[in-house]
């Protein structure tokens, strides 16, 4: 197999799993767990109630009570933080639900201080405690409209932790967050993974291991960029999720407050990248005039071509990629947002043109991400607006994206002959 080939193979398992993970269309689908526990039902009763006295029992839940003034209303405060770094409150509204053997009820939510109500328009849960012999049984249903099974599969897991978690609560008093998924040594083995599900793509050698682990270090690296700036905009919990094969995902602590601000943490995964361009160019420069072992020049020629391609595909104005996410927060209007995206677009292709892609691989390189953009289309819809960005945050903005695309398409253009002919030694080497 060829490495082009390989490079088509990739992109389309990425497309199928993308399409499975966030835009098949499932229509409604129930969710339905149930547990059995060997304590009395009352007891049950009382913490699965969000107006029972123990309905806080859950580390994330800091109150859950009805409200005077409204009947079958309850109101739940979260420590999940909204966009101002309150807790998240949500309005539920119950209705008793007859249940043989037990007691039950359905809720759907009224209120959300994050979110849009369209977002919960589908949306309901039903809880029913049942008397068995020796104990009880819950049993929690919840029902939704969904796109993609990456959020079916996500509520499945947080259903499973909860119960998970009233049993410790129920042995121990103490309720304790469920799960290793997001644990930072769980990630790192999933970084890994990803780097030997890579290998195949690019070789069973060694010179293919190394392209394979650059391209995680190259998406590690990129991640990171964005959990910096999380942190600088004040959230207080981030993390990184690697997914293998499909790359990695960074998730801050609370949502968007204004478009200064998503603009900056999308630009900062291909910005920080920026910082080591530099460095490997004065690195394979050292090498070329002898004072660094020749051998160094070619790994080092890689992965500058890696995180130079990487960040600048990134950067094209596709739906979900950090350079749409930028230019849709810059440009506010239709038109302004076309001419700005087919601006990008030719600069990206004059780079890909000038490095010797052929002009039919850059229309179809350009066809698949359009199809990627697609398929990543659709998002949450905030409860409230993002504050728009001031005449200086978009400027800022502005020369950083500006800034981001030169550095990275240099460091593609850079010593192009030495790169290109160390790939091929490379590719050669793997066949």
């Amino acid at each position: 197999m060829t490495a082009l080939q390989s490079a088509a193979l990739l992109l389309f398992i990425n497309l199928g799993l993308l399409w499975l993970l966030m835009r098949i269309p499932l229509g409604v689908r129930t969710i339905r767990l149930t547990r059995t526990f060997q304590r009395p039902p009352e007891e049950l009763w009382r913490a699965i109630d969000p107006a029972g006295t123990d309905a806080d029992w859950h580390h994330s839940v800091i109150s859950s009570k009805p409200l005077k003034n409204r009947t079958g209303i309850v109101e739940q405060i979260y420590s999940h933080l909204d966009r101002d770094g309150a807790p998240l409150r949500r309005l539920l509204a119950l209705e008793p639900l007859p249940a043989a053997g037990g007691r039950g009820f359905r809720s759907r939510v009224a209120d959300d201080s994050t979110l849009d109500l369209a977002f919960w328009r589908d949306f309901s849960e039903s809880r029913i405690v049942r008397r068995l012999p020796d104990g009880a049984e819950i049993e929690i249903t919840q029902t939704d409209r969904y796109r993609g099974l990456a959020f079916l599969l996500f509520r499945y897991v947080m259903l499973r932790r909860e119960l998970r978690a009233l049993e410790g609560w129920l042995e121990t008093g103490a309720s304790v967050p469920q799960g290793y998924f997001e644990h930072p040594t769980f990630q790192c083995g999933l970084a890994i993974l990803s780097t030997f599900l890579l290998w195949p793509f690019f070789g069973l050698t060694t010179s293919g291991l190394m392209i394979s682990t650059f391209l995680t270090l190259v998406i590690a690296l990129h991640e990171l960029g964005h959990l910096a700036a999380y942190r600088t905009f004040g959230h207080e919990s981030v993390r990184m999720i690697f997914v293998p094969l499909l790359g990695g995902i960074a998730i801050g602590g609370r949502p968007y407050k204004s478009h200064f601000e998503v603009a900056t943490c999308a630009l900062m995964g291909p910005g920080i990248s920026a910082f080591f361009v530099p460095i490997l160019i004065a690195g394979d420069n050292i090498a070329a005039h002898g004072l660094l072992s020749e051998q160094f020049r070619g790994p080092l020629l890689i992965f500058l071509l890696i995180l130079g391609a990487f960040n600048l595909l990134n950067l094209l104005p596709m739906q979900r990629f950090d350079g749409g996410q930028v230019l849709r927060q810059i440009f506010r209007t239709p038109r302004s947002l076309i001419g700005a995206s087919f601006a990008i677009t030719a600069c990206i292709l004059v780079i890909g043109w000038e490095v010797g892609v052929s002009s039919g691989i850059l229309a179809a390189a350009l066809a698949v991400f359009i199809l990627l953009s697609m398929i990543g289309a659709g998002s949450l819809k905030p409860r409230h607006k993002l504050e728009e960005m001031k005449a200086c945050e978009r400027l800022l903005v502005t020369f950083g994206l500006y800034a981001a695309i030169l550095i990275h398409g240099y460091a593609v253009i850079f010593r192009q002959k030495s790169s290109f002919d160390a790939l091929s030694k490379l590719v050669v080497a793997s066949s």
